[in-house]
């Protein structure tokens, strides 16, 4: 059986939690431990722990979560009415390979059964271990980074977590509808990447765009089935990590709203933080990034996919050889924008009409100006 994998969670962890008060979320979750492994029909919300930092340069001596568990559980939850087990950590394979099947399997379980992963581990090319977790569930996939960094290396590259994505965009099968990156910072890309991802027609945001209207990204992670957040895209400072130094990068209070936004997002199934620095400082902040992710599933408001079309009002801006077709929600005032069924035969594809925008695009569309994001979305599904 595949959660066989996992380790319980320490005892360190069930005896802290056994003293905090009833109010605390570590009283309110349940827990894999030596005796007895939670009941997963009643589970909404799991947290996992992979203990892997092989693929990462210059790795910590171990990935320990024990600080990061600690912070989180001794914190209050919201008016939370979702289930949420902590299944313990997946420890290091023979080799990286055994790590990556471990996780896919467990995390593709967990997603058949209708629970969202929340993946705490060492090194981001894990995320591609992630990406392969869908392989089994006949759909395409949008993945999302929080990253300073692209991530797209030679294939030879033998530092993973440097070039996973080239693994993912390379690879077959290939199941990568869309990747978006929020937060990459340009210096630290080569002209031939940011080229690169221009020329898939990926999505890509600098940093300074995204902290000067930080609402521009809340319909990507509406889009998203997996987001992987690499803690390096938070600055130093917010974060206590001075061994790998980041000077620029998001505040604490951005990488929250951020994980808030994936959280709210109905489609978003997997959420993934990496590249820890085992820091106490970076344990409160990561604490508090997934109470943000928890925070904003309970404030789903079930918009995905469109169940009726009376609570949207339908807008439809003419241009000259074609029209444009925007919905907006009554609940929400969420704006979407139709995209005509793609020429590509794939009945997977096709599937994908409605797209995330924002009242900006809509007002883009009014003055005659085509959404980029539509444009892209064209322009893919005629590749």
């Amino acid at each position: 059986m595949e959660f066989d994998f996992l380790e319980p969670v320490d005892n360190e962890i069930i005896d802290y939690v056994t003293q905090l008060s009833s109010q605390h979320l570590g009283s309110k979750v349940v827990f894999h431990t030596l005796d007895s492994f939670p009941d997963m029909e009643k589970i909404s919300i799991a947290i996992l722990g992979v203990a892997e930092n092989r693929g990462q340069r210059n790795a910590f001596e171990e990935v320990n979560l024990t600080h990061i568990r600690k912070e989180l559980y001794g914190l209050f939850p919201g008016n939370w009415l979702k289930s949420i087990a902590d299944l313990g950590d997946i420890l290091p394979g023979n080799s990286l390979d055994d790590t990556y099947f471990a996780v896919q399997s467990i995390v593709s379980s967990l997603i058949k059964k209708k629970i969202i992963p929340i993946v705490i581990g060492g090194s981001q090319d894990i995320t591609y271990a992630l990406y392969r977790a869908y392989d089994t569930l006949e759909q395409m996939v949008n993945l999302v980074t929080i990253d300073a960094k692209f991530d797209i290396g030679k294939q030879d590259n033998s530092i993973l977590s440097e070039s996973y994505l080239t693994k993912i965009i390379v690879e077959e099968p290939n199941n990568l509808f869309n990747f978006s990156n929020i937060g990459y910072q340009t210096y630290y890309n080569s002209q031939e990447e940011i080229d690169l991802v221009e020329k898939l027609y990926f999505d890509a945001y600098r940093l300074g765009e995204v902290c000067n209207a930080i609402e521009i990204a809340e319909p990507v992670f509406r889009d998203a089935d997996l987001v992987s957040i690499d803690m390096n895209a938070v600055k130093s400072s917010d974060t206590g990590n001075f061994t790998i130094f980041s000077p620029n990068g998001f505040n604490g209070k951005e990488i929250c709203s951020l994980s808030r936004y994936a959280g709210i997002s109905d489609k978003t199934s997997c959420l993934a933080l990496f590249n820890h620095s085992n820091s106490k400082q970076e344990s409160v902040l990561i604490a508090q990034i997934v109470w943000y992710f928890i925070e904003g599933i309970h404030y789903r408001s079930n918009e995905y996919p469109f169940g009726s079309k009376k609570d949207y009002v339908k807008y439809i801006v003419p241009f000259e050889e074609e029209e444009i077709i925007f919905y907006k929600s009554n609940v929400t005032e969420r704006w979407w924008i139709e995209i005509p069924f793609f020429l590509n035969s794939n009945n997977k594809l096709k599937k994908n009409t409605l797209l995330p925008c924002t009242n900006d695009d809509y007002l883009a569309a009014c003055n005659q100006e085509f959404p980029q994001r539509w444009w892209k979305a064209q322009r893919k599904s005629i590749l």
